[in-house]
């Protein structure tokens, strides 16, 4: 499910650099061990050098050079390191250990130094006391390019953080040293707290106090030597009675000689900038005879989820009574993972459903390099690191896994969770893209609880739209799920795993408005617009709106009071028309967008009319020229997705121009697009979407390849497939007049409207056509234009073809007499005049007569 790339490791990228400077024989059993992971990247290390030293290193990932930093001339218990930006300060907290029964036990003893190392000179002490000491440098953003001064926290055991000030100076134009090291000034930060963690990517300090009651605060710290509490957030936590027995840090280095037992809650805080997501994570430790229970709060969303998961029995190792879920950030999802039981891919933007996280158990939730009795940490930059290894992976979702949770025989939930999480969180990858829709080709009829082509094309639209505005997150839909009047068994419940949702407590943003800039901001603006969604009814739009509208519109299409209604969307298709991608026709493949297609026409334009208005109403800041915009791409968009899907499958298939030839019988590829392009039909038909001009046509010219002929006309009269204007006059050219395909053709003129039905049937060379053709001319001729009474007064020098036939020249002459007068009501069509009805007439008699065969 996780692909852990490696991007460290002490015994690869460590080791040898020091074997090359110390020899084996004085070193022992070299063993490495990371101390800190700085901002830049840089891991900080120590080890056990000759000569029983305690040497200090830093590994940097950029160049992947080691350098060593400091060396203590004895054995030394390093418990927390910092190195500051300009990698001119030291900051290392020493636990005093006494070696007993072969191994190391911690003592209270604790002291914290600060050391100069550019050159090594000179040693401050900050701290001598009886509790644990925790020690980081800031690394503020700065245009600078030589900064004289860094500050340290210091955070001790005894619920407190100091921020010291250091004043640097430059003498003898290199050595940096501490200007008045012993009159450092310092700050309180924070008091009385029972847990902390730093944040080195956004240098922001989170610690939990418990006076009253739980509450969670936020300090950040600025370039300008600055900071102030911007964030607090009450929390509920009535069901623990002691949150942790001891204080815990989060992300302050990594304590080698600490016993990690802990009886306590396990906290994590996650904040995302581009997401604009903050997520509280806590644990209670996991006894293998009783559930696993954790909880995510969803400050961005206002509301806490806690997950109860039935562990399977029978096995539990005897040696681990207890143990801790590891939380993962990444991004988009919130990973929890039990060693060798589950692991739980907690969606943070959706949480509507339980079906839009994946939960995986058995050998699908495992991931080798996570297993039990390893002590693994979340870094920032969705790290881990496992501490007693040495190592350090970044990690990602893999796509490959993905895919295969979308096989038949899984829980449908799970399916519909992988394929949005790779149409959603995913990058777009054209390899992905196209095994998806591969996927979609070979199950393409529609699940239980889901539609998987509804699903692809909402997700991916809901994607490419939040790309270009986040703020239409919760306005734009994003699943077919939610179109359904009853939500599925399958997707709102899964096997194994309790779901308790609850309403947070209210945040409070604090801070100068000035310094409320880039996330704080928008977190604000999101907590402001999630107020405002829960205070609106229905404030994601659904495609149901446009059939509400559709119905109404097709009932009044002829409307007088609809002819600027009707104006109006006809000049919102030719924007989206104009903004659909149709350069390079010459390459594509798929003949859409070719022709007039008047119903998906309007349909594109009540889909903009729509949803425009809809964005309106609840995003009217942003302004109606914006709006406008992304109103006309999301339509686009759509558009250039269909075309997009029957390219890739047309090529998979190697179709070709002969596709739209009737005469042929279908192939077993051109029967398995029309299944495809009929599915895209059933599923755009149900949310109401409209589909490429000229989709219709390619789908009926499918159709009548692939159907049998009865089977085509009832997909005609149950409106599955629409006789389109060009379909139609294809089919009257390109067909022969066989017995076959003349009751074909009959039957097709039966159910086409009157207006098509003449158009058309001037195109098929038939005596019943021709004979329609004729009278129908006649009588739009006499009708038009009342009856001369002079018209026994005609002119006989005429010439007549058939002059002994009176009856027939009597009508001709009067024809002519009246065509002269009137515009002919078939000039748009050259074959059809009075010579044209005389031969007609004639050969009608002849057939009635029996002396021509029809």
């Amino acid at each position: 499910m996780l692909r852990l790339n490696p991007t460290f490791d002490t015994q690869k990228d460590v080791v040898a650099s020091i074997l090359a400077k110390e020899e084996r024989a004085n070193i022992g059993v070299l063993e490495p061990r990371i101390l800190s992971v700085e901002k830049d990247g840089g891991v900080v290390y120590s080890w056990r050098g000759a000569t029983g030293t305690t040497r200090i290193g830093k590994y940097d990932p950029h160049s992947t050079e080691n350098k060593l930093l400091y060396t203590f001339d004895k054995q030394v218990c390093v418990s927390s390191c910092s190195l500051n930006k300009e990698e001119t300060l030291l900051a290392v907290s020493l636990s005093q250990s006494t070696q007993g029964e072969g191994r190391l036990k911690p003592v209270s003893k604790c002291l914290t130094l600060l050391i100069e190392i550019h050159p090594i000179n000179n040693t401050k002490v900050l701290k001598a006391v009886d509790c644990t000491v925790k020690v980081q440098f800031l690394y503020p953003k700065t245009c600078r390019t030589t900064v004289l001064e860094s500050h340290l926290l210091l955070a001790a055991e005894d619920g407190y953080v100091d921020q010291y000030h250091i004043t640097l100076t430059r003498q003898e134009g290199y050595r940096v040293v501490m200007q008045n090291p012993e009159r450092l000034s310092r700050e309180r930060v924070a008091e009385d707290f029972i847990w902390v963690q730093w944040d080195s990517d956004t240098q922001r300090l989170f610690y939990l106090t418990a006076r009253e009651k739980h509450t969670l605060k936020c300090v950040q710290f600025y370039p300008d030597r600055n900071f102030e509490t911007v964030f607090e957030l009450p929390l509920e936590m009535t069901s623990v009675s002691s949150v942790t027995s001891s204080v815990r840090f989060v992300n302050f280095g990594y304590d080698h000689y600490q016993d990690m037992k802990d009886e306590g809650l396990r906290l994590e805080v996650f904040t995302s900038q581009t997401e604009r997501t903050m997520c509280v994570c806590y644990s209670h430790p996991v006894h293998w005879h009783k559930d696993a229970t954790y909880t995510i709060a969803f400050v961005h969303r206002g509301c806490s989820k806690t997950f109860t998961v039935s562990l399977e029995k029978g096995s539990a190792p005897a040696n681990l009574p207890t143990v801790h879920p590891i939380f993962i950030h990444l991004d988009y999802y919130i990973v929890v993972y039990l060693a060798d039981h589950f692991l739980h891919l907690i969606n943070c933007r959706q949480q509507d459903l339980l079906c839009y996280s994946l939960f995986l158990s058995g050998a699908d939730g495992h991931i080798e390099a996570l297993g039990l009795g390893r002590e693994v940490v979340s870094v920032s930059g969705s790290r881990l690191l496992d501490v007693r290894a040495g190592t350090m992976f970044t990690m990602e979702l893999n796509p490959d896994f993905l895919l295969e949770l979308l096989s038949s025989g899984r829980p449908e939930a799970q399916r519909l969770a992988a394929l949005h999480c790779m149409l959603v969180y995913l990058q777009p990858n054209p390899v992905i893209e196209l095994k998806i829709i591969n996927w979609i080709s070979e199950n393409v009829m529609s699940f239980d609880a889901f539609d998987q082509i509804q699903e692809f094309i909402l997700a991916t639209l809901y994607r490419i739209s939040y790309q270009q505005c986040v703020s239409l997150d919760k306005l734009l839909p994003y699943s077919c799920v939610f179109e359904k009047k009853e939500l599925p068994v399958a997707l709102t419940a899964i096997p194994r795993v309790k779901c308790t949702p609850e309403l947070l407590c209210q945040p409070i943003i604090k801070g100068k408005p000035k310094s409320l800039q880039g996330y704080w901001e928008e977190l604000q603006l999101v907590l402001d617009r999630m107020r405002y969604f829960e205070a609106v009814p229905s404030p994601r739009f659904r495609t149901s709106l446009i059939k509400e509208d559709w119905d109404r519109f097709q009932a009044a299409m002829n409307s007088e009071k609809k002819k600027s209604r009707r104006r109006q969307i006809e000049e919102n298709t030719k924007k989206v028309l104009s903004m659909v991608d149709t350069w390079r026709l010459d390459k594509r493949v798929v003949p859409l967008f070719q022709e007039e297609d008047q119903q998906q026409r309007v349909l594109v334009g009540l889909m903009v009319d729509k949803l425009r208005e809809h964005l309106n109403r609840h995003l009217s800041r942003l302004g109606k020229k914006k709006i406008d915009l992304l109103v006309v791409n999301y339509a686009a968009k759509l558009l250039e997705l269909v075309w997009h899907v029957l390219e890739l499958m047309w090529q998979k298939l190697k179709l070709g121009p002969w596709v739209l030839c009737i005469k042929q019988q279908g192939s077993s590829e051109e029967w398995a697009m029309f299944h495809v392009m009929f599915r895209i039909l059933e599923a755009t038909k149900g949310l109401c979407l409209p589909l490429p001009p000229g989709y219709s046509t390619l789908l009926s010219v499918l159709g009548v390849r692939c159907l049998p002929q009865h089977t085509f006309l009832q997909y005609v009269d149950h409106g599955l497939l629409q006789l389109t204007e060009p379909f139609v006059s294809r089919l009257m050219t390109d067909l022969d007049n066989s017995d076959a395909n003349e009751q074909l053709k009959f039957s097709i003129l039966k159910r086409l409207p009157e207006h098509m039905e003449q158009k058309v049937s001037q195109q098929w060379d038939h005596p019943i056509t021709s004979a329609c053709i004729s009278r129908e001319y006649v009588r739009t001729l006499l009708e038009k234009y009342s009856e001369n009474r002079d018209s026994a007064l005609l002119d006989y020098g005429k010439s007549c073809s058939y002059p002994d036939f009176l009856p027939l020249n009597y009508l001709t002459k009067i024809l002519w007499n009246r065509e002269e007068q009137a515009q002919n009501p078939f000039e748009e069509e050259e074959n059809v005049d009075v010579r044209f009805v005389e031969e007609m007439a004639l050969k009608q008699t002849q057939i009635k007569l029996g002396f021509e065969v029809k």
